[in-house]
């Protein structure tokens, strides 16, 4: 090879970009994203965060904070001054309490960002022998899981992920919820409700010729109410069906499967958010935000003492967002304070 020359470490580009101040920490973990991102959605998110959208929100927050304690450290310094008026704390503090909103309302949206990220999860749920496995083929398109007509054949979690209109979506086939298994399956039923317990979507599968009982479901999730075997039944009993379900289908001859698909691809496109919304994309994020607002709420509650430790409490809430970007710099307090008054004229 050539002297001096040598092949780049994982991310080297990257890391000397962030460190000579082209990239900053929220735009560099959103090119990690972009590099990883499979679904079209994936792909916006990440491009929208490498453009700098996210850093843009918090940096906002950051200097908005760096100008309220500017405002009150001016008021506690030059109290005195004719130029500084009294009012001054008032707005300030209405403006903190409004972005204490703001922010609790982003910190929100990081469950949308998570599926996103990682998936929309949907669970099929049933009695064993309601079809859960033939859906989960038809829906994986390939032989993912074991189908036989004895009961309780599916014992551990299968899962395939789908792209349904550009939003990765997690399918996972559980075992048959029924009273009374052996151990083995109860270990697999088990499995089924505690996966079922952490949804966003569940498919709870029925024969609607022979619906076996599941016993108690978990209430959290959305759920979608499934008859399946739809082939076996005249006109007058589909009609009827169709009446008694949310969705009715048959995968011998694949009626109702497509639709199932389009409401569940409606269902993580609702749950992910409009295309261009601003969300957390990571955990590290949610707890810098989740920090500062705690000292906000500090800032702004009533047994607070003395307008010093207010402003400390401002300065710690924008030291938290400036770590969210790796922005800790020397704080553009003088800036502001002079900019601001004619102090010292």
């Amino acid at each position: 090879g050539l002297d001096g020359v040598r092949h780049a470490e994982p991310g080297e580009f990257t890391r000397r970009a962030f460190l000579n101040g082209k990239v900053d920490l929220v735009e560099t973990e959103a090119l990690a994203d972009l590099v990883n991102a499979e679904t079209e959605a994936q792909r916006r998110f990440a491009v929208q965060n490498a453009e700098g959208v996210q850093s843009a929100l918090y940096l906002g927050w950051r200097r908005r904070l760096i100008h309220a304690r500017a405002m009150i450290e001016a008021e506690i310094d030059f109290a005195d001054e004719d130029d500084v008026p009294g009012s001054v704390s008032d707005t300030v503090w209405s403006d903190v309490r409004a972005m204490v909103g703001e922010i609790d309302r982003h910190i929100a949206g990081f469950h949308a960002a998570e599926i996103i990220r990682d998936g929309f999860e949907v669970v099929i749920l049933g009695a064993p022998n309601a079809g859960k496995s033939s859906l989960f083929n038809a829906l994986a398109r390939r032989d993912a899981a074991i189908v036989t007509d004895e009961p309780g054949t599916t014992r551990d979690l299968l899962e395939v992920t789908l792209d349904l209109g550009g939003l990765r979506v997690r399918l996972t086939d559980t075992a048959g919820l029924r009273e009374a298994p052996g151990k083995v399956e109860a270990i697999g039923i088990e499995k089924a409700r505690a996966k079922a317990g952490r949804a966003d979507l569940l498919l709870l599968l029925e024969d609607i010729l022979s619906p076996g009982d599941v016993g108690l479901l978990p209430g959290s999730a959305s759920m979608l109410r499934v008859g399946t075997k739809l082939d076996l039944l005249d006109q007058r009993g589909a009609r009827e069906a169709e009446a008694r379900y949310d969705l009715v289908i048959s995968v011998v001859n694949g009626v109702g499967v497509e639709a199932l698909l389009t409401e569940i691809g409606r269902r993580a496109a609702d749950a992910a958010g409009k295309i261009g919304d601003i969300l957390p994309s990571r955990l590290r994020h949610v707890e810098l935000l989740g920090e500062a607002n705690h000292h906000l709420r500090r800032a702004t509650g009533d047994g607070v003492a003395g307008q010093e430790l207010r402003a400390e409490e401002l300065r710690l809430a924008a030291d938290r967002l400036g770590r969210i970007v790796g922005a800790i710099d020397v704080e553009d307090m003088l800036d502001v304070i002079f900019g601001q008054f004619c102090i010292g004229k």
